[in-house]
């Protein structure tokens, strides 16, 4: 198994169509509750990698009054804090595909430390002219440490809401010139 790192020369930007940022939590203790920001911005050079994800462009398959709560201040607080972001103060992609990512991750206002692993793919040309790789990072993180406080009582006396919530952020990067 190789642990070499493969440095990822010059400055790739996320393709905004075929980025995301995805977030999946226990729901009602038996079932997974799935959203995803749409709108994601990063920028991955020198061993760093910065991103934003807009939480306005939220996307989950549910009534509008639940989006809008989900908004509101009890999870994202869209109004007052209108994009989730990470910095990180590491990158390390290694020969054999897989990823980390250590850094500081920014929901609500409220900065915690994170570690993120994955994959990544060695940068390709693509088939329009571009060369492009591949990133993608999952972390679990405690949704109250963010606070996101919310949650209601099963009849069990257990809480409808978990509060680790895994997040997954899919990069397609494209090189820049």
């Amino acid at each position: 198994m190789s642990t070499a790192t493969t440095p990822l020369n010059g400055t790739f930007v996320a393709d905004p169509i075929h980025s995301n940022f995805g977030f999946a939590v226990r729901y009602q203790g038996v079932s997974i509750f799935r959203g995803a920001l749409e709108e994601v911005e990063a920028r991955l050079a020198d061993g760093r990698l910065e991103g934003a994800a807009k939480v306005e462009s939220i996307s989950i398959r549910t009534p509008e009054a639940f989006r809008a709560h989900v908004l509101a201040e009890d999870f994202f607080d869209a109004a007052n804090h209108p994009e989730v972001r990470f910095v990180s103060s590491q990158v390390e992609l290694v020969d054999d595909g897989t990823a980390t990512a250590s850094g500081e991750l920014t929901i609500k206002g409220i900065s915690r430390p994170v570690e993120a692993t994955g994959s990544w793919t060695a940068p390709t040309p693509d088939a329009f002219g571009n060369t492009r790789a591949h990133v993608q990072l999952e972390a679990v993180v405690d949704r109250t440490e963010y606070e996101m406080n919310w949650n209601l009582p099963l009849p069990s006396g257990a809480q409808a809401l978990g509060n680790d919530v895994t997040l997954t952020v899919e990069l397609s990067l494209i090189e820049q010139a």
